[in-house]
């Protein structure tokens, strides 16, 4: 993870609009077990975008994760009504089993 973190870091540096770089970041540095640093990331580029369905997804399981239950689920009822699950299975490689 912090090669990855180190490589995505990079990218941002090189283009601070670029969302996947950002989202890479975020979860390289959840890995590395900086999730408020990845929840700062999150809300950053949800403010840029806020109906980006990878941002919202991973910022409800932050949340839930931190134990903010209210907020975690206002973040699904968005990404629900959005209507685009396909970012769901890739962030389960992400987040560990105890989460």
């Amino acid at each position: 993870a912090p090669g990855v973190f180190q490589l995505a870091s990079l990218l941002v540096e090189l283009d601070s609009s670029d969302e996947t770089s950002r989202l890479l970041c975020a979860d390289a540095l959840y890995q590395m077990g900086r999730g408020e640093e990845a929840h700062r990331m999150l809300s950053l580029a949800l403010s840029r975008n806020p109906q980006r369905a990878p941002v919202l997804a991973r910022l409800a399981l932050l949340q839930l994760k931190r134990g903010f239950v209210h907020d975690g689920n206002q973040l699904l009822k968005r990404l629900i009504r959005i209507g685009d699950s396909s970012c769901l299975l890739p962030i389960l490689d992400i987040f560990q089993d105890e989460d």
